[in-house]
């Protein structure tokens, strides 16, 4: 499966019903930053960021937030290679999205994270956040930010799609 392609978008946003929300996910080593939709599917929000456990303790604690909120589905950055190719990061993050898939049956779409962070950073220093806070938020705000690229992508697809009337 490629990062970002459209058809697990495409599946993703099928296996939706009205006003779900998606969960974006950043997961990192030590972290998964955690952002959510809107149920329109139109804007990203970041939620907070989780320090990784035991699987089941980071598995309960997703279970919750996807309860709470609505959420019909997940994002979760591919952390793939700049010349796209995939590397160990991106077998860890498949191995994490296996793992909570056996206890969680929701859609999954894998998204292109490359930059994510660094771009993330830049904006935080260009609002002058200090540099203890951006580590605080920095991994929830990647999160929003890979699951705005797939929302955005999500809304072009819709608006892209064939009419009947030809």
């Amino acid at each position: 499966m490629c990062p970002g392609k459209t058809s697990d978008l495409d599946l993703l946003r099928d296996r939706l019903r009205p006003g779900e929300r998606l969960l974006g996910l950043d997961v990192g080593a030590k972290t998964v930053g955690i952002a959510i939709s809107d149920g329109r599917l139109g804007l990203a929000t970041p939620v907070h960021t989780l320090r990784r456990g035991k699987l089941k303790d980071d598995v309960a604690a997703l279970r919750t937030l996807i309860a709470e909120r609505n959420v019909g589905g997940l994002v979760i950055g591919l952390p793939v290679n700049m010349d796209g190719s995939e590397g160990p990061r991106c077998q860890s993050v498949r191995q994490f999205a296996q793992n909570i898939g056996l206890s969680i049956d929701l859609p999954v779409a894998f998204w292109d994270e490359r930059l994510s962070t660094a771009a993330v950073e830049r904006s935080l220093i260009g609002q002058d956040v200090s540099r203890q806070r951006r580590a605080a938020v920095i991994d929830a705000h990647a999160a929003a930010y890979i699951l705005q690229g797939a929302l955005d992508r999500m809304q072009v697809m819709t608006t892209q799609e064939p009419t009947d009337d030809v």
